[in-house]
């Protein structure tokens, strides 16, 4: 069995992200500080939705509990592949489930394509948030207290969608604005 905290598996994230920016600086031979800036909300974006995705969503004790691995517990999955099934059930939270789900997204479809030029169309955007999502829900398998839940895969993906289209959209008023203007 293996525990990790919530400030932990930040940090360990933080060491990543900074060694990967510090590699494409490197590579590319200067530091652009303003898209580091931009791209840190695409860092808030994950740590926001790892803090919510794998840790209690109740504090215990005033802090927040462990992600734990135990691989004699793995077993069976907790799967769920049958699509809008649980999706409506009612159950005590499902609200929170349902639109926690939609909303955690809506800052990726907002934030990635601020932050990455080549997603530069509504379907690129959702395609990557997809892929995201995706792979989120595929590790929660290695958890044995975690669901991978075809449902949530469909309500991120719906966040993303969202929040492309508002950052498109924003886009598109900008754009329209600014030809008027001149």
């Amino acid at each position: 069995m293996f525990e990790i905290s919530f400030w932990i598996l930040a940090l360990i994230i933080t060491f990543i992200w900074i060694g990967i920016r510090a590699a494409f600086a490197i590579k590319n031979h200067n530091i652009v500080w303003l898209h580091e800036v931009k791209l840190l909300t695409v860092y808030i974006c994950i740590i926001v939705i790892v803090r919510i995705v794998y840790f209690p969503w109740h504090l215990e004790d005033g802090h927040i509990g462990t992600l734990v691995f135990d691989s004699q517990r793995i077993l069976p999955f907790r799967l769920n592949l049958r699509p809008i099934v649980h999706l409506f059930d009612i159950y005590e939270g499902w609200q929170r489930n349902l639109f926690g789900n939609i909303a955690m997204f809506i800052p990726v479809g907002l934030a990635w394509p601020f932050c990455f030029k080549k997603l530069d169309n509504i379907g690129k955007v959702v395609l990557s948030g997809f892929c995201f999502s995706l792979l989120i829900e595929l590790s929660q398998l290695l958890f044995y207290d975690r669901g991978t839940d075809i449902d949530d895969l469909i309500t991120n993906t719906a966040g993303v969608l969202i929040g492309a289209i508002i950052y498109f959209g924003i886009c598109k008023v900008k754009e329209l604005t600014e030809r008027h203007h001149r």
